[in-house]
């Protein structure tokens, strides 16, 4: 008799499980008959962070957010910043059991940071929505604080995850870090319509900036930044969604490239302000 598998509807990738598998985000897998989020309530990285680094720039200006990773993340990004937190299975956290963080103890933590100017919580670091049950469980209990819930994500979810969500969030800042369907699925292993549709979805129901990492080579030009933000200002009101173009420094498995220029970033942003009215050149 074969054994049971069963199918993660979280992301595109739609990973089939047996007991005891792991899907490709690393933090999913097949446990006693049901798909579960292995990383739920384990913290590897907290930090009361500038609402600006986020990076948000027309949200609660000025103010702090208590910032929450995991471990775990559905896409492959070779350029990847927090690749050992993003990329790891989490074994070394999950033997940790000083990283469990509940999610009542989180919102309690949020609130007691008030005082130091926190507004509530980011979901950042790693790919949150891998783990988008703590998320849902949090921020229901920060919205009966009335405490804010960020998402720092890459998009790349099903829509089922978002209706989920959505309704409990209150700003997200979305990687679009191309758009070419063809970057998205052979060098980061995501589903560029996806990320559109999530994009689009969020839009309507939250406040949304977005960051495009410019990595030279793979989406430095004019032209694609022309076609993504011509994608952009076409959503309602999407000429007035912040975006972020930030410098690639080598990272993970691209170091071999070189910083790019910050000349180019400055050129790019110009071509971005032609569609959009609000654009920030970063890691400046």
């Amino acid at each position: 008799m074969s054994e049971e598998k069963q199918t993660c509807g979280v992301c595109p990738h739609r990973c089939t499980l047996s007991e005891g598998g792991v899907g490709l985000c690393r933090a999913r897998g097949m446990r006693n008959g049901e798909i579960v989020p292995l990383n739920y309530g384990i913290v590897s990285s907290i930090a009361l962070d500038p609402i600006e680094k986020k990076p948000l720039a027309r949200f609660c200006p000025g103010s702090r957010i208590l910032s929450v990773g995991s471990f775990g993340c559905n896409l492959r990004c070779p350029f990847c910043q927090n690749w050992e937190i993003s990329m790891s299975d989490g074994d070394e956290f999950l033997r940790d059991g000083d990283r469990s963080l509940p999610p009542k103890r989180l919102a309690e933590l949020a609130e007691e940071l008030r005082g130091r100017g926190n507004i509530g919580v980011a979901f950042t670091y790693n790919e949150p929505l891998v783990g988008w049950e703590y998320v849902w469980d949090t921020a229901r209990l920060l919205r009966e604080r009335g405490l804010k819930t960020v998402l720092v994500t890459n998009g790349c979810v099903n829509e089922q995850v978002a209706q989920k969500l959505l309704p409990v969030t209150d700003a997200l800042n979305i990687d679009l870090k191309c758009f070419r369907e063809e970057t998205y699925k052979k060098l980061l292993g995501g589903d560029l319509e996806t990320v559109k549709r999530f994009i689009a979805l969020a839009a309507e129901r939250c406040h949304v900036e977005l960051t495009t990492l410019i990595v030279p080579g793979m989406n430095d030009t004019e032209e694609e930044v022309r076609a993504l933000t011509g994608w952009v200002a076409s959503l309602p009101n999407g000429g007035e969604i912040p975006l972020h173009l930030t410098r690639f420094f080598p990272r993970y498995r691209m170091t071999d490239r070189r910083a790019t220029e910050r000349q180019t970033v400055h050129k790019l942003a110009a071509a971005a302000r032609e569609r959009l009215r609000h654009v920030y050149p970063g890691n400046m």
